[in-house]
């Protein structure tokens, strides 16, 4: 069984910075692609930043330049570094991980629980 556990939201001033983590364990033979979602109060959620194990990168336009997707494969974990922050960053953060827990079972994704970032002054 894959379980996601993220951290390091918090309550942070208008241009400060967080890293956020996402860290998966359980049976995990490769990690395809990273995703990291957010949804602020009363909005729907919304993609932030995408990475597949092939190098391809995607962000939302309002986060480009600020938010910088990351892995350590060895440590099975995915980072989102957030600098220069804004009060429209405040929002439940959540990482979505595409999973292949051996080498012969399907990719499949898994959703943390959430962490919540405050961009407050």
């Amino acid at each position: 069984q894959v379980q996601l556990v993220e951290s390091g939201g918090g309550l942070v001033q208008p241009g400060g910075s967080l890293r956020l983590s996402c860290a998966a364990s359980g049976s995990i033979f490769s990690i395809d692609a990273m995703t990291w979602y957010r949804q602020a109060p009363g909005k729907q959620r919304e993609l932030v930043a995408a990475a597949t194990s092939g190098g391809n990168v995607n962000y939302v336009d309002s986060v480009k330049g600020r938010f910088t997707i990351s892995r350590d494969s060895a440590k099975n974990t995915v980072y989102l570094q957030m600098n220069s922050l804004k009060p429209e960053d405040t929002a439940v953060y959540y990482c979505n991980l595409v999973i292949k827990p051996t080498v012969v079972s399907p990719a499949t994704g898994y959703w943390g629980k959430g962490t919540l970032v405050i961009v407050s002054s």
